[in-house]
């Protein structure tokens, strides 16, 4: 039977480049934090601030075009 760590060393644990390029143009743009979440469908982008949830809305192409992504991009508020 293989350990938990032998089993987790074979695993690819690095971010999909969406997430890291979406939170580099956040950070960029808005000096600020976000959650990222890849799903098969949709990207989901996490954030405390309402404000800044707004403002990246208005972003949506830029942060696809960042992402080099056609996914459909979901904002919530933590």
């Amino acid at each position: 039977m293989d350990s938990l760590n032998d089993i987790l060393s074979r695993k690819d644990l690095d971010e999909p480049g969406e997430i890291t390029a979406i939170k580099r143009y956040v950070q960029r743009e808005f000096s600020s934090n976000v959650g990222v979440t890849v799903r098969p469908a949709a990207i989901i982008i996490t954030t405390s601030s309402a404000a800044l949830a707004s403002s990246l809305r208005m972003q949506v192409l830029d942060l696809q075009k960042a992402a080099q992504t056609t996914k459909k991009l979901i904002f919530r508020i933590n």
